[in-house]
């Protein structure tokens, strides 16, 4: 990144600063590498990349002491933002969307540590990747692409982490597990997109209400997977906000909003459903988004399970002990508006689920259970004709896991709270601020063994003269991120870094541990 500029220009130009973001570097470690090439295109239309994987030679098949994904990306002209994957074997690797160019052209990048998709990365597998794109005269922007993957070897101080023996991709309802597994996670990269009313989800109206985008019972979102049509798991949704949000590019040109670049999957324990999927017979594993109206399309939901495996015994057995399931609740009050105030909806909705299972493995009867709630609470006004339309929401997840003696609890909060205007001569202007936090601690007897906590915030403000040629907009925008990271597993205990930029130069890059 450039060093941070003392005078920023007045407005917007035809170029600004190549997009990043506060997030942590991937700390890796010291030991012998291996990169190759995963996919390498040049995105115009709905045509995928596909190739072939092969194991680095010099590197072996592992188990690695980290193996890393970068994505280079560059484009210039004029271009929406665009939702993108990467698969291996037909495992979703990665779910990214694109930053918005420059007239001159931008260059961004984004790492993930992918160590824990061992398993596929082992063997010789299929390539696919899709960033979805469309150039014409207007839309001139073409994304091209280059994915590499960076393989760390092990040697006597860096050992393997643990990783699942098996990644199986959810790519239909049934699937069949190894009898012996005796740990289960699914991860579902769940995202609200495709441009039409789900991609903003989170202001959504029943149909009493006037207001541009419908969904009949509100908008109260929750992602479930289910076992054999039986509720498994039950998570919040992330409000995700993609690089042309709230109808204010220039709010995200530099600095996108928490998670944007890197989509990160929910994640269900399933194991205490184990024993029942270890008969060796077909099961169906489901993911659904409740509170989508009939026959709305809008969400995707690629799923991976990953599997740890006895290596003791052929086959595990138990059965699940319990299953206690609240009323899901998702109520929307609309408030129609009187002269001089807006419209208001009140939302507020929540669910809670405990499982509980037991397996006989080598090393003994272990019983996991897993209790989730989550809930949302939001207000949104808008005025007629939309003039003035805005947010305040929260998001609660709440998750305790106990296997043996551990248990460990997660408690994420994700809020949003924006307003668009669109005032006197087309002046668009935006104001948000969008957090991501999550607080996880581990206890074992009682006492507490290990916290991490982060708190990821974004906040913005630009506007711009809409309806008139780029040239004529007169933009001025201003972004900061602060991202902090806090625990033992985080290098020296502390990460805390903030950015900030001013029509689309960097003003601040600031590191404070």
């Amino acid at each position: 990144a450039a060093a941070p500029a003392d005078d920023p220009p007045a407005e917007f130009g035809t170029d600004w600063h190549d997009p990043l973001t506060a997030t942590p570097p991937i700390e890796r470690p010291a030991t012998r590498s291996c990169e190759l090439t995963l996919a390498e295109a040049q995105f115009r239309d709905f045509t995928p990349y596909t190739g072939t994987y092969t194991p680095p030679a010099g590197c072996g098949t592992g188990p690695w002491a980290k193996v890393v994904l970068r994505l280079d990306g560059k484009v210039k002209g004029r271009q929406y933002d665009r939702l993108g994957h990467l698969s291996v074997g037909g495992v979703e690797i990665l779910r990214t969307s694109t930053p918005e160019p420059s007239p001159d052209g931008i260059t961004w990048s984004v790492e993930k540590d992918v160590t824990r998709y061992r398993d596929t990365l082992s063997r010789p597998q299929p390539v696919e990747m899709l960033i979805g794109n469309v150039v014409n005269e207007t839309y001139t922007g073409v994304i091209d692409v280059k994915a590499t993957l960076t393989f760390h070897t092990t040697d006597r101080h860096t050992a393997a982490p643990d990783t699942p023996d098996r990644v199986l991709p959810l790519t239909g309802p049934a699937v069949t597990t190894p009898r012996n597994t005796e740990r289960i996670l699914a991860e579902v990269y769940a995202t609200g997109s495709g441009g039409g009313c789900e991609e903003y989800w989170y202001m959504t109206a029943p149909d009493a209400a006037p207001y541009s985008c419908k969904a009949s019972g509100g908008p109260y979102r929750e992602v479930r997977i289910s076992v054999d049509g039986r509720l498994a798991g039950i998570a919040a949704p992330f409000p995700n906000v993609w690089t042309g949000g709230w109808s204010n590019p220039f709010l995200w040109y530099v600095v996108p909003a928490p998670r944007a670049f890197d989509v990160r999957p929910i994640v269900y324990d399933l194991t205490p459903f184990a024993a029942l999927l270890n008969d060796g017979r077909e099961h169906r594993i489901e993911v659904s988004v409740a509170g989508v109206p009939a026959g709305q399309p809008g969400w995707s939901t690629p799923a991976n399970l990953l599997l740890w495996q006895d290596e003791g015994r052929a086959v595990v057995t138990g059965s699940l002990t319990r299953h206690e399931e609240g009323e899901p609740a998702g109520s929307s009050r609309f408030t129609p508006g009187t002269a001089g105030s807006p419209h208001r909806l009140d939302t507020d909705g929540g669910h809670r689920l405990t499982v509980s299972g037991r397996l006989d493995t080598s090393h003994g009867r272990v019983t996991t259970t897993v209790t989730r709630t989550v809930r949302n609470t939001s207000v949104h006004r808008w005025t007629d004709g939309e003039n003035q339309d805005a947010l305040t929401g929260t998001w609660t997840d709440e998750e305790s896991v106990t296997r043996g003696p551990a248990t460990t609890r997660t408690a994420r909060t994700y809020t949003m709270d924006g307003e668009t205007t669109l005032g006197a001569g087309d002046r668009l202007r935006t104001v948000i601020t969008l957090g991501d936090r999550a607080e996880t601690t581990t206890l074992r007897g009682g006492r507490t063994v290990d916290r991490t906590r982060l708190d990821d915030t974004y906040t913005g403000d630009a506007s711009y003269t809409a309806n008139v040629p780029r040239e004529q907009r007169h933009a001025v925008g201003t972004s900061t991120e602060r991202y902090r990271l806090y625990g033992a597993g985080v290098p020296r205990g502390c990460y805390d870094r903030t950015v900030s930029t001013v029509q689309g130069v960097l003003t601040e890059d600031r590191r404070r541990c």
